[in-house]
């Protein structure tokens, strides 16, 4: 049986470096920063006093007022990043195709400041002050319930919580629902909002974030010396991923075709990959495998790259192991030097950098890399965006309980 093929024909994206994908994609091409000190609650006490927050999205562009107010950051977010993408891509859900469509999102962590505040207002009131709405604005299947309702689609409807790695592994598996058949049409991503006092305390107490608050924008820094944790995020990424003779039967703009996926566990650790970075090597072999490609067909990589010291060298290590001689001519950059960590919506928007990178021939910068670390010693792009030839590129996502997921795209061509 001859295997369905897959393209991207949306972006949306939400996240601090502007709502809109051009917004966002100027910006890290331009290698801007969108971390700054934390506006969403008092940090006088915490460590930490730093985040990448979305600073200009406005819910009434996107969703109907009695609506969003009973309906937690995460899933606004996700609503208005399908919106976009879906408005991009120029297809439509009728009655005709609207089992053939579904919505498959990662999500880490889901309405965490929903559960904050409800858990608040029983310790002061008791239990008849929790909202009726506290279970359906917390719960992490509803940014793609409420995708689903928005939009008609009535095929799978899905939500993976599988850490970081929870975008990469929802656009992994739309990408699979496509193949096989289940779906024409999947509108597919990640999206997270947690920069409140539980999250943000919980990871600085695992001394996973970045301290560097006298300089916000400098302190996500991977791959350099002298990164010392990664930067807490929010945002959403979704793209629209089509089969390909339904894509071109409508006419539809293709910005890259995703053609492998790879899936793997560590079975190590609950927070810490392996030195060998053995887990994520299987991942990206899988992933080629699926694809059809040899390493030395890659030519970028977008890479996990969280500026944690223990992250980026075994990356770097999986990367050496995998790819061999072929390591040093890649290009491997980490946009979270821009955008921060948006935890489970990092693979969506990250997918989204990937294509929009095939599409245009660029590959984004990581910035702040002054000096990298001697075990970190590949191409990182450093600072500046690069123009070049991409043929084909890799998407990683590396999560805790050892989940690992990788995605591959190429330049479609016809």
């Amino acid at each position: 049986m001859t295997k369905r093929r897959v393209v991207v024909t949306g972006v949306g994206l939400v996240t601090p470096l502007g709502t809109g994908t051009r917004k966002t994609w100027e910006n890290i091409c331009a290698g801007i920063s969108g971390v700054g000190l934390i506006t969403r609650f008092d940090t006088s006490e915490y460590a930490v006093k730093i985040a990448a927050e979305v600073k200009d999205f406005q819910v009434e562009d996107f969703i109907e007022k009695k609506l969003a107010k009973h309906l937690d950051l995460f899933v606004q977010y996700g609503i208005a990043a399908a919106r976009l993408a879906f408005e991009d891509s120029g297809a439509t859900i009728n009655e005709a195709n609207c089992q053939r469509v579904g919505v498959i999102t990662g999500c880490g962590m889901g309405g965490l400041p929903t559960i904050e505040q409800n858990h608040l207002s029983y310790l002061d009131r008791g239990p008849k002050r929790i909202s009726p709405f506290f279970i359906p604005m917390a719960i992490p299947n509803m940014a793609s319930g409420h995708i689903s309702m928005q939009l008609g689609a009535k095929g799978p409807n899905l939500a993976l919580s599988t850490a970081c790695a929870a975008g990469t592994h929802a656009v992994g598996e739309a990408y699979r629902s496509i193949v096989y058949g289940s779906c024409d049409m999947v509108i597919t991503g990640g999206t997270e909002s947690v920069i409140c006092p539980l999250a943000v305390g919980g990871f600085s107490s695992m001394k996973a974030l970045s301290t560097r608050n006298d300089s916000p924008t400098m302190a996500s820094r991977p791959f350099d010396k002298d990164r010392d944790g990664f930067i807490m995020s929010e945002g959403s990424g979704m793209l629209v991923v089509e089969e390909l003779e339904h894509a071109l039967a409508r006419g539809a703009k293709i910005y890259a075709e995703i053609i492998g996926y790879g899936a793997s566990s560590d079975a190590y650790h609950i927070a810490a990959p392996p030195e060998d970075g053995e887990g994520a090597a299987r991942c990206l072999r899988l992933a080629l495998q699926d694809a059809g490609l040899r390493p030395e067909d890659i030519d970028y990589i977008n890479a996990h790259g969280t500026s944690t010291p223990l992250n980026d060298r075994c990356e770097t290590q999986a990367i050496k192991t995998v790819f061999g001689d072929h390591a040093k001519r890649l290009a491997v950059s980490s946009t979270k030097s821009m955008t921060g960590h948006m935890l489970g919506a990092a693979g969506g928007i990250e997918a989204a950098f990937t294509a929009l990178s095939i599409l245009e021939q660029i590959a984004p910068p990581t910035v702040n890399l002054q000096e990298a670390s001697p075990e970190c010693d590949l191409d990182y792009v450093p600072n500046k965006a690069r123009k070049m030839q991409i043929r084909a590129a890799m998407s990683n996502s590396f999560g805790f309980g050892g989940t690992n997921g990788v995605i591959v795209m190429q330049h479609y061509d016809g």
